[in-house]
């Protein structure tokens, strides 16, 4: 009697065919093979993630304001401190010792209007400039549009600019300067502004990963920038021929939109419209080139 595997094989074996193999001799499936790489031309802007991750940007910029003043003596009245401070000093030695001219406003107010909306971009320039390098250990570990770490910088700054606001409004209540309509386009102005400091802070803070002498010479440029815009002075103290160059300071239109919104009742155009133009410019380049070296972020930082 032959063996009961011999004669189940044979029973499975029809004429003309052959024997299947066995279970453990089938092939493997083939399955296909994911390879990632960085792209090699310009990449989109993807702002769909930005948008998706909009409750990481608002606790980002909620823990870069509790650290700012965290363990400090004075906490938020460094808001105050350092434009009011700053705008003494000059109306000390600009305004008084030095005379310049401030186009008929009070220096101090002049001084003020200017110093304001500087000390908010130059703190959000540094602090986003600066940005990526502190959060390598977020960056390494997980996932998420790397652009939130330097908009969550310049967002912080924005409590600080509207309490120095209700200083300047306190400013020209003493100097009886009144507030018109051209008043209500100052949020607009401080839009700007931020997009102004977002656009040039994201810049740096790309070129920071991989350049680290950035962060040397930021403060050096950031103090040349405040020289090259109209704070101390104003922009009808350069001559006519050369005062296109200055106009080229995306800061100069601002600024001048600022004092014009606050203390003449409008709001120039001409200058204006080239700050708009040149911002609008410099942040979809500074996002181009954020996007095309963030590939590389997390190898280098």
């Amino acid at each position: 009697m032959k063996p009961f595997a011999e004669r189940s094989s044979r029973n499975l074996e029809a004429p003309g065919s052959e024997v299947l193999p066995a279970v453990g001799a089938l092939e493997p499936r083939t399955r296909p093979l994911v390879i990632i790489e960085p792209s090699r031309s310009w990449v989109e802007l993807n702002l769909r993630d930005v948008w998706a991750y909009r409750e990481l940007l608002y606790f980002l910029t909620w823990r870069d304001v509790k650290v700012r003043y965290k363990q400090t003596l004075l906490g938020a009245a460094w808001a105050i401190i350092q434009p009011l401070f700053t705008m003494l000093i000059f109306t000390l030695f600009f305004g008084k010792l030095a005379g310049m001219p401030s186009d008929g406003i009070p220096y101090a107010l002049f001084a003020y209007a200017g110093l304001l909306p500087w000390t908010f971009l130059s703190n959000a320039v540094t602090n986003s400039g600066n940005s990526l390098v502190g959060s390598a250990h977020l960056i390494t570990k997980v996932y998420f549009p790397r652009m939130i770490v330097p908009a969550a910088s310049v967002a912080a700054g924005l409590p600080d600019f509207a309490i120095g606001f209700v200083i300047l409004l306190g400013l020209m209540a003493h100097y009886r300067v009144a507030v018109g309509w051209s008043f209500l386009m100052l949020p607009c102005l401080a839009m700007l502004t931020g997009l102004l400091a977002f656009a040039v802070g994201m810049l740096l803070s790309a070129l920071n990963v991989k350049y680290r002498d950035i962060r040397f010479a930021l403060p050096f440029a950031i103090q040349l920038w405040m020289f090259a815009s109209p704070i101390i002075y104003p922009s009808s103290l350069v001559p006519e021929r050369w005062r296109w160059v200055l106009n080229l300071n995306p800061l100069t239109g601002l600024i001048e939109a600022y004092r014009d919104a606050l203390f003449k009742g409008h709001v120039a155009g001409a200058s204006l419209a080239i700050s708009i133009s040149v911002t609008l410019l410099l942040l979809v380049a500074s996002a181009f080139v954020f996007r095309r070296m963030e590939q590389s972020f997390a190898d280098i930082i």
